[in-house]
């Protein structure tokens, strides 16, 4: 199983976490399981609803969460934001 290791920001709580997520996964499962994370790491500062989603940091562009991990484009040591 390859993994790919990002790194997650949540501007909110204004923190940021390491996170390998296996490449086969879809991008909505794997969003599912990093609100979970950020929800704990955040002591349920951040809190999700239908409208979360996950984008880029460098540009701010949206992931379509329907793509798999591999799919999205992802590599190694990207960073993304959690909004």
């Amino acid at each position: 199983m390859n993994r790919i290791l990002v790194e997650i920001f949540i501007p909110i709580a204004d923190r940021s976490f390491e996170a390998f997520l296996p490449s086969h996964l879809a991008g909505y499962e794997a969003l599912r399981l990093i609100i979970k994370i950020a929800t704990d790491l955040t002591g349920g500062l951040f809190v999700s609803n239908e409208e979360t989603v996950l984008c880029r940091k460098e540009d701010g562009s949206i992931l379509n969460l329907n793509q798999t991990i591999w799919m999205l484009g992802l590599k190694n040591g990207n960073k993304l934001t959690l909004i």
